[in-house]
């Protein structure tokens, strides 16, 4: 936060979890004006960022992983790959994020004091387009159903074992005994064929 006030001095203070400097500068009349960020939003970018840094703390915690786990467990297989949508579908969508989506937001205001979830939700809607990535699709899960569906989905086929593997097919072999003093790696021949 600056401060502008009628003495030539610059005290530099921090202000809670944030790392505001307050200047005090000759702004004359003895008026002082305080300013918190600039006009260009980088302080709302910067909490963003923060916020998304302090949520992929969370969800990587151990605690966390059980207990979103044990949930996916819990109802995986109620959830078909079909168009239609069972009643239940609701019930669970709406016990995930009483209990997931309380626990990121209580985590969130003990690291982040004057943390607001409402906020934070709308301002991940308004970037939805312009977010990727593992954490913005979990926290999408929270306010797009057809996301949260497709990651029960996405369990269910892992605990099936549905997923494609594409490693088991792929054998990569050098074909070359010369190295050649052009470049290090102008002997490589890396061709693909598939294992018998």
């Amino acid at each position: 936060m600056a401060t502008f006030s009628q003495n030539n001095s610059c005290q530099m203070t921090s202000e809670g979890e944030e790392n505001n400097m307050d200047l005090e500068l000759d702004g004359g009349e003895g008026e002082e004006e305080y300013f918190d960020g600039d006009e260009n939003g980088i302080n709302e970018d910067t909490r963003f960022d923060e916020t998304i840094g302090s949520i992929e703390d969370i969800v990587m915690d151990e605690k966390f992983q059980t207990m979103q786990n044990t949930f996916l467990e819990k109802y995986y297989m109620e959830f078909e790959n079909t168009e239609e949508n069972k009643f239940i579908y609701t019930d669970i969508h709406k016990e995930y994020c009483e209990l997931i989506e309380k626990h990121i937001e209580t985590e969130l205001q003990i690291r982040i004091p004057d943390f607001q979830m409402d906020e934070f939700a709308k301002e991940l809607e308004n970037r939805k387009d312009e977010l990727d990535g593992e954490i913005f699709e979990m926290l999408l899960t929270f306010s797009d159903f057809m996301i949260f569906k497709e990651m029960f989905l996405d369990y269910k086929s892992a605990k099936e074992g549905n997923t494609v593997d594409l490693s088991s097919g792929i054998c990569i072999r050098h074909f070359g005994s010369e190295i050649e003093q052009l470049s290090p790696m102008s002997s490589l021949d890396f061709t693909l064929s598939p294992t018998s």
